[in-house]
Formats: structure tokens, sequence, C-alpha cells
């Protein structure tokens, strides 16, 4: 008798208020699972579709045409995005894994409160106030000095201002993640805190880390109202950093508005390369740190 009522009442009921309740909520959560793809799936689907049928070998290896001929590329586009990111990423990674470690590993509760703070605030912030300020900063000063006006160098000190928070952020999550019973490990057999850090701390935080320098990146390779501040458009070849420089994002912003046909199928194409350029650097990263450490 005992062992049929524990029999029944651990059999699931499906008509019961808990089970109905559930399996309403699991089909709710997959409902908006499915939904929250949907736009990521359409925007993909379109930018591949529009894109593939302008992609050609001549857009790699020429310069934009003028309006109404055909043929023509974005070479310069390409080169001056990689040559800013590439600015952007020398400035910003550095700083920010080391602010990181020194707000995980060596400041006060209190200045690592503000820290943090002032860090959320900053990522917050509209790129366009980024590049306003990087053309205040740097433009102007580069026309002060008879250097230049709109550059490489601006362009880039804009995007690594809008990646800094964004490394100092996945950084000193990833630092806070490694376990303590590691650090006193070290300590106890008689490391020092810098040996601790830069041998144990942050080898066992690096893929997190990788990984978040490059959603940094890749949010610095899409953004277009901090370089029209400070690199501007150019239809040559980059052989300056204190020139203007062509970019992905600016040149589809240009493309895309303008009434010429063969200028919006560069738009399209060049969507697609910035999409494709943003993967294969996840890609990348993502294969670079599979195996953990």
């Amino acid at each position: 008798m005992t062992s049929h009522y524990q029999e029944r009442s651990l059999t699931r009921s499906a008509m019961s208020p808990r089970t109905l309740f559930n399996t309403v909520m699991t089909g709710v959560a997959i409902l908006c699972g499915v939904l929250a793809l949907v736009p990521l799936v359409a925007v993909l689907s379109y930018v591949l579709i529009r894109g593939f049928s302008s992609l050609n070998l001549s857009i790699f290896t020429e310069l934009p045409p003028p309006p109404l001929r055909p043929g023509g590329g974005f070479g310069n586009a390409i080169v001056g995005t990689l040559l800013m990111v590439g600015i952007a990423a020398v400035i910003s990674i550095p700083f920010g894994v080391i602010a990181a470690i020194y707000l995980t590993e060596f400041s006060s509760g209190k200045i690592a409160r503000w820290v943090r703070f002032a860090t959320n605030v900053l990522s917050g912030v509209p790129s366009i106030i980024a590049g306003v300020f990087a053309y205040g900063i740097v433009v102007l000063t580069l026309v002060r000095l008879n250097l230049g006006s709109y550059s490489a160098i601006g362009g880039g000190f804009a995007l690594a201002i809008l990646m800094l928070p964004i490394i100092v952020k996945t950084t000193d999550e990833a630092l806070q993640l490694v376990s303590q019973d590691l650090r006193q490990a070290s300590v106890g057999l008689g490391a020092t805190n810098f040996q601790t850090v830069t041998q144990v701390v942050l080898p066992a935080a690096l893929p997190a880390i990788v990984t978040g320098s490059t959603l940094a990146i890749a949010r610095a390779a899409g953004e277009t109202a901090p370089l029209i501040f400070t690199a501007l458009f150019s239809t040559f070849w980059p052989n300056s950093l204190f020139k203007p420089t062509a970019s992905l994002a600016v040149l589809v912003f240009n493309f895309a508005i303008s009434p010429f046909k063969n200028w919006q199928s560069l738009a399209w194409a060049a969507s697609l390369i910035l999409v494709l350029m943003v993967l294969i650097t996840s890609i990348i990263a993502r294969w670079a740190t599979r195996q953990k450490v």
C-alpha cells in the first residue's frame, strides 16, 4: 500500500497546474528566443543576398569609381578600416587590460567602485560624442601644429575611446571569475603578487580577455559617426597616418544614401565585407582560445 502511494505521488501529472505552467512558460521562452533571432537572421540574409550579387575581385584591388561608371572597388576602405582599428587596438587593449588588473588585484574597494562606475558611464556615451571629443583633442591639435587635420590617427583615437570601456569591463569580469584558490596557492608557494597576476591569473583569464577584445574590435570596425568627425573619407589609397582615410563604415554611409546605382551596389558589397570581417575575427579568437588553461 505504501509503495503504491509513493509511486503515485512521484508520477508527473500532465494536467496538474504546476506542469501546465511549466509547459506554457517553456513555450513562451522558446517563442521569445525565436523572435530575438528573427531580426538577426533577416538582416544577415538581406546583406548576404544583396552583397553577394555585387561581389567581384576588383572591389578588393580598385578605388571607388565616379558616379554612373561601372566597375571599381573599395580596397582603400578595407585598408583604412584595418589601419584605424589596429591603431585603436594598440591604444585601448594595453590600457584596458592594465586598468582591469589594477581594479581587480591592487585597488581598494572605494576606488574600484568609482572606476567601474565611470567605465559603465563611458560605455553608454553615444559614439558621436566620442567623435566630437576626438575631433577637439586630435584633429584641432594637428591643425594647430600644421601636421594635418582629418587623419587615421584621429579615427583610431576615437575608436579607442569606444573600445576602452568594453575591454575594461570584460577583463575585470574575467579576472574576478578566476578562483581565489589559485591566487592563494601561488602566494603559498612563495610567488609575489606580480608573479601571481602575470603567471597564474592572466593565463587563466586569457580566453575571456581575448573574447572581450574581439567584441570591442567588432564594435569599432562598424562605427561611422566618430570617423566622420576624425578621419572623414578619401577616394585614394592611404599613404599617411595624418591624412583623411577611407573606411568601410563611412563608405557604406556615403554610398548607400547616394542616388547612383553603382555606388549603392558597392555599399551592399562593403556591408557584406564588414560583416565577414567581424565574423572572421570572432572565429579566429575562438580558435586561438579553444584550449582552456
